[in-house]
């Protein structure tokens, strides 16, 4: 007899992000290459959009979000690790059709 399966849902202005893996190491503009133990303590991160609450209100399922990887909240679901945030603790969206855009693009 095998286990029965549940459905995550996020509630209120919860959001569920599956951090994207960043390459082992990086170079900068001038073209120094920053080994991958150098650690940045306020780097900010990107994310896909797993899931959202019925009262997040600016981001849905599959958007490519910005934040601050610390102090959120970590669940691991099958064996993947998820972030779980509020939707104010988000700084960007990553969007093909920008409204109020930077101008600047992935």
């Amino acid at each position: 007899m095998s286990e029965p399966k549940f459905e995550v849902q996020m509630l209120h202005d919860r959001v569920m992000i599956k951090v994207e893996k960043e390459p082992g190491e990086r170079r900068s503009t001038g073209g120094i290459v920053i080994p991958a133990t150098v650690e940045q303590s306020n780097r900010l991160a990107w994310g896909q959009v797993c899931g959202v609450g019925h009262h997040v209100r600016t981001v849905k399922v599959g958007d490519r979000v910005l934040f601050h990887p610390d102090d959120q909240y970590e669940v691991e679901i099958q064996g993947e690790n998820y972030l779980v945030m509020r939707e104010r603790d988000l700084h960007a969206i990553a969007s093909e059709r920008p409204e109020h855009g930077t101008g600047l693009y992935l």
